[in-house]
């Protein structure tokens, strides 16, 4: 009897996930490098869920403010913006989006393995992780510095501690998370089990240190909140009491967080059979699905799961759209954003008379 073969992109949900993302009025936003996509899930109504992945090449951080999102992918960082009054009359799938994205800029950055990113009061800053820095991304050079721990001596194309993540607090990083403490190429490799760190960057001082695999950390209400990839855990950092504490164990590997009232939207991953770096992690016998699970903090249990069938196995960074059901995003590979024309207090769709006999 011949296999049925599972479409691209295939995922089931909890019974319950439509009415979440239906009743909060959000989309959830992923990405996944490894598949090279940026997909948007969204609810159409209280019981049922859909998609949009787009392509990207290697998409990593994330960054939403207002009506724009910046998406880190392999050299470069693409700034989007929404322009909601020409969502509904979209040529290629019309009456059907209520926040549409498009291109307004592309950074080309080189090849400096951006994780994080996040808009700050000063522009687009990103965790440059092949550099040890957080840098400024802008017209003028591939990236500006301005901060890395103090234990780095050089910037250099060297990976030497793997930083990778970065919470935002009040339009400035607050924390970061790296691997290690170690200041030689790819020197966190040895330490990536027991050796990860939260650094506190306006006095550069280490605040945890001894994380398993630390990434995508977060201020929330006043505490910072990180996912220990390495073991599957949700840690909470009180900065007031200066105390660390697991608040779950998440069963599986986790990266990418995003918050909206009670719920914590966290990434899980798979971890490749084949990879040297990764399988032989504490959590890697139970690292087997890709998806979003939905996290109640004030039960501090999972309620409910997006687990990818097929095509995604490794997702990097999770971001949620407040106040959007469906939204779209036109990337610059789709001609039909040259047709798109918008300025102060107007946008138009100006398609050319023989666009339209087509």
């Amino acid at each position: 009897m011949k296999k049925t073969e599972i479409p691209s992109f295939s995922f089931k949900v909890t019974p319950n996930v439509p009415a979440i993302l239906h009743d909060l009025n959000v989309t959830i936003s992923l990405s996944t490098y490894q598949a090279g996509k940026l997909i948007f899930i969204s609810a159409l109504d209280a019981h049922t869920v859909t998609q949009l992945p787009r392509n990207f090449a290697k998409p990593m951080g994330i960054a939403l403010k207002d009506d724009l999102m910046a998406v880190a992918s392999l050299g470069e960082v693409s700034l989007f913006k929404n322009l909601p009054e020409l969502a509904w009359d979209y040529p290629n799938q019309p009456k059907t989006y209520d926040a549409l994205y498009f291109p307004r800029a592309t950074y080309h950055t080189g090849m400096v393995d951006m994780h994080d990113v996040a808009f700050s009061n000063e522009g687009i800053i990103g965790v440059n992780t092949q550099y040890s820095c957080i840098c400024k991304i802008n017209e003028n050079y591939s990236f500006t510095p301005f901060w890395q721990p103090h234990y780095i001596t050089k910037l250099a194309p060297q990976d030497r501690c793997h930083l990778n993540g970065m919470a935002m607090h009040e339009g400035e990083p607050l924390y970061v998370s790296a691997l290690s403490q170690t200041d030689t190429p790819d020197g966190w490799r040895a330490h990536k089990t027991d050796g990860g760190v939260l650094i506190h960057v306006p006095t550069n001082k280490i605040v945890v240190d001894g994380l398993a695999m630390p990434h995508s950390p977060r201020y929330y209400d006043g505490k910072v909140y990180v996912l220990l990839s390495a073991s599957g855990q949700l840690l909470c950092y009180d900065p007031e009491k200066n105390t660390s504490d697991i608040v779950a164990d998440l069963g599986g590997f986790v990266r990418g967080m995003s918050k909206v009232d009670n719920y914590l939207f966290i990434g899980l991953s798979k971890i490749r059979k084949t990879s040297k770096g990764f399988k032989d992690l504490p959590i890697a016998d139970k690292a087997n699905s890709a998806g979003v699970i939905i996290f109640d903090m004030n039960i501090k249990e999972i309620v409910a799961f997006i687990i990818y069938e097929s095509s995604v196995d490794e997702i990097y960074d999770v971001k949620t759209i407040k106040n959007t059901k469906r939204p779209g995003i036109v990337t610059p590979q789709k001609k039909v954003h040259n047709f798109a024309v918008s300025f102060p207090n107007a946008s138009f769709w100006k398609i050319p008379k023989e666009a339209k006999k087509k």
